[in-house]
């Protein structure tokens, strides 16, 4: 009798456990669908982190309060709101900005960002939305008059910009004396005030917004280095987000949003369509 009772309570633990199994691989089933879910909802980004050079005015800096502004966080601001999700500004180190955008750590890089050859290898890009050139800045008692003075005189630039490729491809970067780069484009006008450059090659977008807070300070050259645009840098294979960016900057374009916020920073409607 007891071998029989202990043979009973054997079976009914068995058939016990496999129930147990049964049940934790339905809930484990039911949680691998939630996290399929899950995951699923996590590529519809509710934030994008937009990569920027937080000194390069108007287009993303910091002003008095140290609160980030510019012409291109409102443009990134406005298409966020019509995208329906949140924009959420990083600044980065402009040398490394390829990289945080491929890592991940910023899902796009939106600063006076110029559209090249050698980009496009790296990054995928909107249309252009702003035409640019790089330009010759100079003190305004320099006697520097045009490109060809540049020979024999010592040039400042900030690090991994255009300005050092449209130097490069014009035949005056072999007779300058010295490039330094710098990390951005406050400290290369800062050496440029104090003598210790002799000209800075700087987006002209950028030269004009200095000029009008230190007019007796600089002047421009006429002649200017290369034309350019600018573009919003995406993650290469990332082109849902690029379609929907793209469709957001189209639709500001088409309403107008884009049309004010270039006339609040550059008193005139520059935005390309």
């Amino acid at each position: 009798m007891k071998r029989i009772f202990v043979l009973l309570f054997m079976l009914t633990a068995v058939m016990f456990a496999l129930a147990a199994c049964s049940s934790s691989e339905e809930k484990t089933s039911g949680t691998g669908t939630d996290k399929t879910t899950a995951d699923n909802k996590s590529t519809d980004k509710e934030k994008l982190i937009i990569g920027i050079d937080d000194k390069f005015a108007p287009m993303g800096f910091r002003d008095d309060k140290n609160e980030i502004v510019g012409f291109d966080i409102d443009l990134a601001r406005a298409a966020a709101e019509h995208m329906g999700v949140e924009a959420e500004f990083q600044p980065i180190d402009w040398k490394t900005k390829e990289a945080e955008l491929i890592s991940g750590r910023i899902d796009l890089i939106w600063n006076g960002y110029t559209i090249t050859d050698e980009r496009k290898e790296k990054v995928l890009f909107t249309k252009p939305y702003l035409e640019n050139a790089q330009a010759v800045m100079i003190l305004k008692e320099s006697s520097i008059k045009e490109l060809k003075d540049l020979a024999g005189k010592e040039v400042g630039l900030q690090s991994q910009s255009s300005a050092a490729d449209a130097l490069n491809e014009n035949p005056i970067n072999k007779e300058i004396k010295t490039v330094t780069e710098f990390g951005d484009n406050v400290l290369a006008l800062t050496d440029l005030k104090t003598g210790r450059v002799d000209a800075v090659i700087i987006d002209s977008v950028v030269a004009e917004y200095y000029m009008t807070k230190e007019p007796d300070t600089f002047k421009l050259l006429d002649e200017s280095l290369a034309p350019e645009q600018y573009g919003v840098g995406v993650k290469p294979g990332n082109e849902a987000l690029l379609e929907k960016l793209q469709a957001a900057l189209d639709k500001m374009n088409e309403d107008g949003t884009s049309a004010e916020i270039s006339t609040k920073w550059f008193g005139e409607d520059k935005v390309l369509k």
